[in-house]
């Protein structure tokens, strides 16, 4: 039995000497964060599965199952062992339901409440499962190497880049908590501590974040449990007398201190402990979104000024890499090179500027049919050779001092135009991209009113795509970030003047390739007439679309236009900063619609 293999069985004792019928393990850690120390990834060393959204449930003398949603169930199927768990479309058969269907009647099932929301757990409640919080999780148990847990230095976010200071945004967040009649707020997402008191850290890989909770008070006091030992003498100056550091332990005893106050918790982003531990107290929890979410995704213009210069320097990498491609990458004298390898010089290229830290996410690398995996990682296992006269997609990000990038090209990897069917899907993405570009609305319009307009040339070929148009980006900060998303879920937040959006439609045929074209947008004020108020989007990323894959036929006047002003635009930018060979080759990429 190999090591994976025989974690199932371990998990399934160690459940029974816990006294529980069955255990729910979700994908995150203790701040439900999408990206997590090596520590907390539980769910990817028990199954194998190394997506950022899942679940595992698992019955003691019954069967167990893996949870995904769209994005990941081809890497499901590739990375879970099938003959010990079912592979599961979370949409399709939710989890609740599925552990209702196959649990006995009051069969104990477990959770860890460190690691699920109270939203989160409702549903399982909702089945009539009788769940048991559980002092100690069952996995850590079992996991006898299991990493320690990171503890990067805290460092100052400098006014210069955050453009408002702490004091200023925890004043505004407490008049938040008065307005709603509440005496504090807990805070367990690092991103939020992060953008509140103007921090970075490097406890995860892709956010520059350090993992904290805090206390946010009525009076603009914030507690901040941390190691003291983190903070270097310059933060501890930087956060000022207003902030007061405790030591981690003390979390509870802080919570316990609450009694008889009212505690805003976020029922979705923040742990189910913090509301268990709070009542039991005697304080009264307030069930609300986390305050700094909102004003967080409204970049003020230091921040909009900051996601300007990222896009600049992320498309110059990109256009050395798109070259890259073209010639040396995928050219008729290259060694062909494999995905991994691609993803790999993108990151050197991007790494070639002084201020560019580390990727946003894990690249998605996709040749052929690898690209048709809606979020797949490449890894040396699995790195594809990339060929000529195929379809290559890369899906990658930034992380900048003064911005967050995200951006897809789908490329044909030969001289030649692309086959007919794949141009065809191309530029049907393309004019969804462009539709949702080009959209002007009314302020209060939400993204899930946008969303048809990136979906409809495809609709009306029988086509669609398995996941969210759009969600929002940080500013040196998470790479998906709320509170709004372009999407089919209608979720009641409009999209405001300061946020930024990915754009990303996308077509997949399993088997044989996948196309996606992002680019992230900035909402801005738009025209109107009077005592009305619109928005509209100002495009962000500065890269070109594979003219080889555009059918000029599919497009109409107005959307040819803006390919062909979006691409001057990208030209006049970029070429000013290139070497002399991908300057040549970016003119000939960018050239207009139609141009041999």
């Amino acid at each position: 039995m190999t090591a994976i293999a025989s974690r199932l069985p371990a998990l399934r004792t160690v459940l029974g000497q816990m006294d529980v019928d069955g255990f729910i393990l979700l994908r995150g850690d203790e701040h439900l964060g999408e990206y997590v120390a090596p520590c907390a990834e539980r769910l990817a060393w028990l199954t194998g599965f190394t997506g950022s959204a899942g679940m595992a449930v698992v019955l003691r003398d019954g069967p167990a199952a893996v949870f995904s949603d769209g994005r990941y169930v081809t890497q499901m199927d590739q990375q879970v062992d099938g003959a010990a768990w079912s592979r599961l479309h979370l949409r399709d058969t939710p989890p609740a339901r599925w552990l209702a269907s196959h649990a006995g009647a009051g069969q104990r099932i477990g959770y860890d409440p460190r690691l699920v929301g109270e939203a989160g757990l409702q549903p399982f409640l909702d089945c009539g499962l009788t769940m048991v919080p559980m002092a100690a999780n069952p996995v850590d148990r079992i996991w006898t190497d299991r990493p320690a847990a990171p503890a990067t230095a805290c460092m100052p976010q400098p006014l210069a880049f955050a453009g408002e200071d702490s004091a200023a945004k925890r004043a505004r967040m407490a008049a938040i908590l008065k307005a709603d009649g509440q005496d504090a707020a807990v805070l367990g997402d690092p991103t939020a501590i992060a953008w509140l008191l103007n921090v970075r850290g490097h406890d995860v890989q892709y956010t520059p974040v350090c993992l904290a909770f805090a206390i946010l008070h009525d009076d603009a006091r914030v507690d901040l449990f941390i190691d003291p030992a983190r903070l270097p003498q310059d933060t501890a100056a930087w956060l000022g007398p207003e902030v007061t550091i405790v030591e981690p332990a003390g979390l509870e005893a802080a919570l316990a201190a609450l009694a008889g106050r009212r505690v805003r918790v976020d029922p979705v982003g923040t742990a189910i402990w913090f509301i268990q531990t709070l009542e039991a107290a005697g304080a009264t929890v307030a069930r609300g979104g986390d305050p700094c979410v909102l004003p967080r995704a409204r970049k003020n213009d230091v921040e909009q000024d900051g996601a300007r210069r990222a896009h600049l320097l992320d498309g110059i990498a990109l256009c050395r890499f798109l070259h890259w491609m073209d010639t040396e990458g995928v050219g008729p004298d290259s060694i062909r090179p494999g995905e991994l390898d691609a993803a790999n010089r993108l990151d050197a290229f991007r790494a070639l500027c002084p201020d560019y830290r580390e990727e946003s996410f894990p690249a998605i690398s996709g040749a052929g049919p690898n690209g048709a995996v809606i979020h797949y990682r490449v890894t040396p296992e699995s790195s594809r050779t990339i060929g000529t006269d195929e379809v290559y997609l890369i899906d990658s990000g930034g992380q900048y001092p003064f911005g967050t990038t995200d951006v897809t090209r789908t490329i044909w990897t030969g001289a030649g135009r692309g086959p007919e069917d794949v141009r065809h899907a191309f530029t049907r993405v393309l004019k969804g991209h462009i539709a949702l570009a080009r959209a002007r609305f009314p302020v209060g319009t939400t993204g899930h009113a946008l969303d048809g307009l990136a979906r409809y040339a495809l609709w009306q070929a029988g086509m669609d795509y398995d996941h969210g148009t759009g969600h929002g980006i940080g500013s040196y900060l998470s790479v998906h970030e709320g509170p709004c998303s372009i999407s089919p879920v209608y979720r009641p937040v409009a999209v405001e003047a300061g946020m930024i959006l990915s754009d990303e439609p996308g077509y997949y045929r399993p088997g044989a390739f996948g196309i996606r074209l992002e680019n992230l947008l900035l909402a801005r004020p738009a025209p109107a007439e009077p005592n009305r108020s619109f928005l509209e989007f100002e495009t962000l990323t500065l890269a070109p679309f594979d003219r080889r894959l555009i059918d000029a036929s599919l497009l109409t006047a107005e959307e040819t236009a803006w390919i062909d002003a979006y691409h001057a635009r990208v030209c006049e930018t970029l070429a000013p900063h290139l070497e002399a060979a991908p300057t040549a080759w970016l003119h000939a990429a960018c050239a207009p619609i139609g141009a041999e």
